[in-house]
This record gives structure tokens, C-alpha cells and sequence, in this order.
């Protein structure tokens, strides 16, 4: 039966490349790759149940390529596109402006998600002490009992804001540290600042070090849009892996832990609708082309591998400056994740809290718990395992039992996807919301059809 599945693999993909060669839209294929990996993957399920393993060896393949594509991408994105937008701001001075504006979206919508999350539990009255833990809960539970210590320091505000300095910058170039995207941010930015600051006493310096920025720019740019083509391929081959891998009578027993989770990011995520409408931003136009990025997110389940399409959307497809556009994406993916950061520690905290003799709606509960979620959503980084590192640090901050936290090991998967989706969600209206309040948003840009977007920025 491999060679069965192999077979359908493999003409799904020429599928993909034939859609592409017929020039259709690059939202079209992605779509189309979201719907042929759930009935592939459901097909591998039900009919060649005894052949996923060795199908798998190939799908992860293709899936795991895409997806490090992405991440070799991330760095020198990061760099180029951050130091060539400060070299080229027309007012060096916003950059204060637009870090602090950025950095207030991210933090204060974690705390209305811990919010939603927190009242979302109640009102689905889920309780901790209603899970019943089998051997692979009660290992997780364990094993999330002794990473605690590796953690502990994550949550001072302080030590994470000491953290994001970098000490080596070519360490945090090969992203050892989970503040290495935030790092190598704050390095570009004070390359930045020191091109700004040689202009008048060494105008021909700057002039060649801009001038090179930009050359490795394009060259770059270039780089991730060949990359970017790829993503109905990935999408293909995440999907599938996610559906024909996923154990769905455990996820069936946790049903109403996975509703109230998605209630609760679908919340979230309307309510970043309304804060774009309030700032008199289409939120229509938002979802129409943030949407190709929204289901990478949701497949790839990494913040930090959708950053290259984040970004793209953002400059190409929505208008935002280049600045501004980096500096939400990459502080994104570490600081006041909606969904890893936000949502998912609250429903955690508000879960375990009867099981210890708590309330959980009362004032000297949920404020605490608020707060805490705001401060250690400073440094969760933005890959597989975010999510618990947050709960770990929230749990423990609150006085919790953290290994309780291991009864949702079995949709922990199911439910990432939609925490990442938000995630990304978030760091872009950040950069939306802050673009327009400085000045650096194009509207002409966001409100253009995407019918009539170039070739090359719909992909």
C-alpha cells in the first residue's frame, strides 16, 4: 500500500505544479492544498492505515525541507530588511516611536486573550480535575514537572529585557538562544543607527554601506519569493502528515477542551478584527490577504518559519513600510503571542485553580494572572513547544501544580494550530495598527483588489 500512497502523493503535487504552470492565484493553490492534504491524509487514516508510517518518511520530508527553507530565511530577512529600512527612513526619530507603539499592541492584546481564555474556561466549566490521565498524561505530567527549573528564569521582565542584548551576534545568527530573532533585530537596528549617525562626517562610507545593503536586499527579497512559491507544496504535505498522524479517539475525549480552545482563539481573533476597524482599516481586506499566511501558521504550527510570509504580506500585499513591517513580525514571535503566550496559559491556569481550592473568576485570581501572562509573554519563542514553556512559567508564578498540564497532551497538536495562526494574526495587525498611527501604511496599497496585485507579489 506505500507505493499506493506514494503514487497519490506525488500526483498531488504535480496537481500543485500544473495549477501553477495554468497560472492560477497563489490563494487558489493554497487552498487547494489545504483540502487535497485533509482528504489524503483522512484517505491514509481509513483505507492504508498500515502504510502511513513508512508514507510518512516522505511527506515529513518534504513538509520538514519547506519548512527550514523558511527558517535559513528568517536571518538574513531580518537583517537586510531592518537595517535597509533605517538607512532609508525619511525620520530616523520614528524608530522609537514605532518600537514602543509595536511593543504595546503585542503586550496588551496578550492580556485581553488571557482575558478571553480565562472567561472562555468558565463559561465551557472545564475542570482540570475532570481529565482523566492515562500512562502517556501521567509521563508528560512528569516530564513537565522536571523542565521547570530550565524555565523558572524566563518569566522577570527584567532578566528577558537583558536577555534580548546580544552578546555574540553570530550566535544568535544561527538562532541558539530563543530571543535570537529579537537579538539580531536590536543588532540590525543599531547598525541602522550608526549608518544614520556617519552621514554628515562620513557621507561616502554611508553611502557604500547603504548602497551594499541594498544590492544584498534584492538579492535576498528574491530569495524568499522563489522560497514562497513553494507554500501550497508544504501546506500539502503538513496538512497531511497533521490528519493521517493525529490520534482522533483521544482528541474525541478531549473534545470540549479542543472547542473551547478554538472558541476562545476565534474570539481573539475577532477581536483583532475590531481593533483594525476602529483604526479605520478594512478588516475584510485584513482576512482576504493575510490569508494564505493565516494557513501556513495553521499547518507549519511555527511562528517563527511563517516570519519570511509575514513580513512579505505585510510590505507587498497590505502596505506597510519595511521598518515597520519587521520590527512587528520579528518582535512577534517572542514577545505577546495571542495565542501560545496568552489564550492557552490562562485556560491552563483557570482549569488547574479548582483543583487547589481557587476561584477562578475572582478578582484576586484573574488580575494576578493577567499580569503575570503580560510579563512572560517577553521571551516564548516561537517554535514546537512555545506554548508549554508559557504555561510552565505561568502556572509556577501563580503558585500551580504544573503537572497537570500534561492531561492535553493528546491535542496539543490540534490545538497549536490554531495558537500559531493567532499568533501571526497578532503581529501583523501590531504592524498595521502602529504603520497607520505614524504615518507609514499605504493605503492605496491595503486597499488594492487582489486581483490586481503583481505576479510577483501574489506569488
Amino acid at each position: 500500500m506505500i507505493y499506493v500512497n506514494l503514487s497519490i502523493f506525488v500526483g498531488l503535487l504535480y496537481a500543485l505544479l500544473y495549477m501553477e504552470r495554468q497560472h492560477k492565484a497563489f490563494t487558489t493553490r493554497v487552498f487547494v492544498a489545504l483540502g487535497l492534504g485533509v482528504v489524503f491524509g483522512l484517505f491514509m487514516q481509513y483505507v492504508t492505515k498500515d502504510a502511513i508510517s513508512a508514507t510518512m518518511i516522505w511527506v515529513n520530508a518534504v513538509a520538514n525541507i519547506y519548512v527550514r527553507l523558511l527558517k535559513m530565511m528568517v536571518i538574513p530577512l531580518v537583517m537586510v530588511s531592518v537595517i535597509s529600512a533605517l538607512v532609508n527612513m525619511e525620520v530616523s526619530s520614528k524608530l522609537g516611536k514605532i518600537t514602543g507603539r509595536v511593543l504595546l499592541m503585542l503586550v496588551g492584546t496578550a492580556m485581553i486573550a488571557a482575558l478571553v481564555g480565562a472567561l472562555v474556561t468558565v463559561s465551557f466549566g472545564l475542570d482540570a480535575t475532570q481529565i482523566t490521565a492515562g500512562e502517556a498524561e501521567t509521563s508528560r505530567g512528569e516530564s513537565l514537572a522536571g523542565k521547570l527549573s530550565s524555565v523558572e528564569g524566563v518569566a522577570p521582565l527584567v532578566a528577558t529585557i537583558v536577555d534580548i542584548v546580544p552578546t555574540n551576534i553570530f550566535e544568535d545568527m544561527t538562532g541558539a538562544r530563543s530571543a535570537s530573532t529579537i537579538s539580531t533585530v536590536v543588532f540590525s537596528a543599531l547598525i541602522g543607527i550608526s549608518v544614520i549617525g556617519i552621514r554628515k562626517k562620513h557621507p561616502e562610507s554611508a553611502a557604500a554601506f547603504t548602497k551594499g545593503v541594498e544590492v544584498v536586499k534584492d538579492v535576498v527579497m528574491r530569495l524568499v519569493t522563489i522560497i514562497l512559491r513553494l507554500t501550497p507544496y508544504g501546506i500539502l504535505a503538513l496538512i497531511t502528515k497533521f490528519i493521517a498522524s493525529s490520534n482522533w479517539e483521544a482528541i474525541q475525549n478531549m473534545i470540549m477542551f479542543v472547542l473551547a480552545s478554538y472558541v476562545a482563539l476565534i474570539i481573539m481573533f475577532l477581536i483583532h478584527l475590531l481593533i483594525l476597524a476602529s483604526r479605520g482599516i478594512n478588516p475584510v481586506t485584513y482576512v482576504k490577504k493575510a490569508w494564505p499566511v493565516f494557513v501556513f501558521a495553521f499547518s507549519s504550527r511555527t511562528s517563527m518559519g511563517t516570519l519570511p510570509l509575514t513580513v512579505d504580506a505585510q510590505i507587498n500585499k497590505m502596505g506597510v513600510s519595511e521598518g515597520v513591517a519587521n520590527l512587528s513580525a520579528g518582535f512577534g514571535t517572542s514577545i505577546g503571542q495571542n495565542g501560545c503566550a496568552g489564550v492557552y496559559p490562562a485556560m491552563l491556569a483557570v482549569m488547574i485553580a479548582p483543583a487547589v481550592g481557587l476561584n477562578p473568576l475572582s478578582i484576586g485570581f484573574l488580575v494576578p494572572l493577567i499580569i503575570i501572562i503580560a510579563i512572560s509573554s517577553f521571551g516564548i519563542a516561537g517554535v514546537g513547544g512555545g506554548a508549554t514553556n508559557a504555561a510552565l512559567v505561568v502556572l509556577s508564578a501563580m503558585g500551580l501544580p504544573v503537572e497537570l498540564a500534561g492531561l492535553l497532551i493528546s491535542v496539543e497538536p490540534l490545538i497549536d494550530m490554531g495558537r500559531t495562526a493567532l499568533n501571526v494574526s497578532d503581529a501583523i495587525v501590531a504592524g498595521l495598527v502602529t504603520a497607520k498611527s505614524v504615518g507609514e501604511l499605504n493605503m492605496n496599497v491595503y486597499n488594492e483588489p487582489m486581483a490586481q496585485l503583481t505576479t510577483e507579489q501574489a506569488l
